[in-house]
Order: C-alpha cells, then sequence, then structure tokens
C-alpha cells in the first residue's frame, strides 16, 4: 500500500494499480479495536455519476445521509443502507498509483 493523503491524525492509503482507498483514522472511537470499520465506499470513476448513484440508493430504499463535495470537483455522498450500514460513494481526484485508463 501507498499513503496517497495525511492530514491530521489520519491517512488515505492505495494499492498500486487498484482504485481502492482505505482511511486510517486515530481519532475514531474503535480505533484499534474490532470492529472499528465507521463505513465503507465505492469510489467513481467519473464525477458526473454522483446524482445516478444518488438515485439508485433513493429508489433501492437507502436513506441519504449528507451529499456534497469534499473540494471542488469530487463530489460524495453518505448513504444508510436498508440494513443500516452507512455507504460512502465518492469521486476523488486521480493519484499516482491509480490504474491508467483505458480509452475506448
Amino acid at each position: 500500500m501507498i499513503k496517497v493523503y495525511d492530514q491530521n491524525g489520519w491517512i488515505q492509503a492505495q494499492t498500486r494499480g487498484a482504485r481502492d482507498i482505505i482511511v486510517f483514522d486515530e481519532s475514531a472511537p474503535r480505533a484499534g479495536r474490532p470492529g472499528g470499520v465507521a463505513h465503507f465506499g465505492f469510489r467513481l470513476i467519473d464525477p458526473h455519476e454522483i446524482d445516478t448513484a444518488a438515485r439508485a440508493v433513493t429508489e433501492a430504499g437507502g436513506e441519504i445521509l449528507d451529499k456534497g463535495e469534499f473540494c471542488p470537483g469530487e463530489p460524495y455522498l453518505f448513504f444508510k443502507d436498508l440494513d443500516g450500514y452507512e455507504v460512502e460513494i465518492a469521486f476523488e481526484l486521480p493519484t499516482p498509483v491509480d490504474p491508467k485508463s483505458k480509452k475506448k
């Protein structure tokens, strides 16, 4: 894994050649204890798909908890699924370890 972001007690790490993001947060209430996952998420390839994702969530019965931008050009939404899990869908600007996109 490669650290791609580091700020005030939390980092984002990523596996080379993948679009996965794992966040390690020292301030989370369950940090270092089993069951310490706050939420999980999915990373969009196209930022314009955030509204499509939000519609799919509500049509499936999910509850949108928050929707906005982390910074300009990086939209996100957090929702609660039918089992009560918190899920994130977001677009983040490409990192140096992202796989190269294939042009069609």
